[in-house]
């Protein structure tokens, strides 16, 4: 049985093994966190994890500024590291990422689970389209994508015209991408190949990651009407921790965590790091602690993420993690008149429209706090708004989550053509 599969009763007594000999590891060889817990033992039960302190993003940033390139929370050996990739920075500085040969291969083995969960066989030929410069989500995600078996083109980024006539080539059933990548595809087909509609592609499987918007049904029914395809959240992860480790399945479309063997999750209150229960209808920040790494092993680490757990139970594809969506990145969260709103929010409503692409910037001109949130939406190709649409789209956000919104309405194409991850959240204070 894979671990994946495994019941809960069995994965925690791996875990508390797994915990005690790395729990014991970190203790004696991370100099971050031997200070951080000033020298005392951690504890040997998971249930009492929560006595240590939480770690975050801005104490790593911190130890790699003062500890060039790894930090001192590198645990290994200075030769141990095989691997050396960089966060993508979207949230401030860039982090150099250190594997060892096994965090190599556990990656790929957790991150090919969660791509088989989302519908990927060895009888797919799948392109893959996202940086591979340094980036985790290229080689490391290509691995993933290799570990089911099925037939890889490593593409990466731009050179679309390319693509189109690669995939058309050599018969891709299927495509890695980000949620927003189709979108650029649609209009390169339009300028580049008239006549040449996208389910003319052949595409039937989209796996997504790295950005929100796939818990929106609007979203996905776009894709099978457009493109004939399939989307599925297949490459859920945080790139300090763990390239990919939850995905959804044919059954569900909520995320599976399924890196219980080698991850063990904790959910905590984002303003006072209180402990939640995971538990269905609880939201919190999703914290995470390695049980297996050797370069760089982090204990209660803030992810930044805020999850809603929807089901603990067994799923229908006979998997047994919990299941969750993320609600939104706690630094991309906009207070508004004491209302948190989150771009997957914001998009939801804006996909309710046809005469709007869906492409759309959240924009603040100046600190919290806001009494109104800024929107930029982007007019569908093709499509007149009428003259009171952004009144429109602004009462519906009003009665669907309740803030006053500020709308402007901009031309088709007016947004660039973003192949990475695309910011949604526009700070021009900062």
């Amino acid at each position: 049985m894979t671990p994946e599969c495994a019941p809960m009763a069995n994965l925690q007594a791996l875990q508390q093994d797994r915990w005690r000999e790395q729990g014991a590891y970190v203790v004696a060889q991370s100099s971050f966190y031997q200070q951080l817990w000033k020298g005392s033992p951690p504890p040997r039960d998971l249930r009492d994890l929560a006595e240590l302190p939480l770690s975050d993003k801005a104490m790593l940033r911190a130890s790699q500024a003062a500890h060039p390139p790894f930090g001192d929370y590198l645990a290994a050996a200075d030769d141990a590291p095989v691997r050396l990739h960089r966060t993508s920075g979207t949230t401030g500085q860039a982090m150099n990422l250190a594997l060892s040969a096994r965090d190599c291969a556990i990656t790929e083995e957790v991150g090919g689970r969660c791509q088989s969960s989302a519908g990927l066989t060895p009888a797919h030929r799948v392109v893959h389209c996202l940086n591979y410069q340094m980036w985790m989500g290229g080689l490391t995600d290509h691995m993933t994508l290799q570990a089911t078996g099925a037939l890889v083109i490593p593409f990466g980024v731009g050179s679309t015209e390319l693509l189109v006539r690669t995939i058309q080539e050599v018969g891709i059933d299927a495509i890695s991408c980000t949620p927003s990548y189709p979108t650029v595809l649609e209009r390169v087909l339009a300028e580049a190949f008239p006549g040449l509609a996208p389910r003319d592609l052949g595409l039937k499987l989209g796996l997504f990651g790295g950005e929100p918007g796939l818990d929106d049904p609007a979203f996905r029914a776009r894709l099978r009407d457009v493109w004939g395809m399939e989307a599925r959240n297949a490459n859920y992860g945080v790139s300090d921790v763990f390239s990919n480790f939850a995905a959804e399945c044919a059954h569900d479309t909520r995320l599976h965590f399924m890196a219980s063997d080698v991850l063990f999750p904790e959910l905590i209150d984002p303003e006072y790091g209180t402990p939640i229960q995971i538990a269905p209808g609880q939201k919190g920040e999703l914290v995470l602690t390695h049980l297996l790494r050797d370069c760089q092993p982090l204990v209660r680490f803030r992810t930044g993420d805020i999850i809603a757990i929807d089901e603990t139970g067994p799923c229908r594809c006979g998997r047994t993690g919990f299941r969750f969506r993320v609600v939104g990145r706690s630094d991309d969260m906009v207070v508004v008149r004491g209302l948190n709103m989150f771009p997957s929010m914001v998009a939801a409503v804006l996909n309710e429209f046809r005469a709007l692409s869906g492409d759309y910037r959240i924009s603040l001109d100046a600190p919290p706090p806001h009494d109104r949130l800024p929107v930029i939406a982007e007019v569908a190709e093709g499509q007149e708004a009428a003259h009171d649409l952004a009144d429109q789209v602004a009462a519906r956000i009003k009665q669907r989550l309740g803030a006053t919104a500020q709308v402007t309405l901009v031309p088709h194409g007016t947004f660039p053509l973003t192949e990475g991850k695309t910011k949604r959240v526009i700070r021009g204070y900062q």
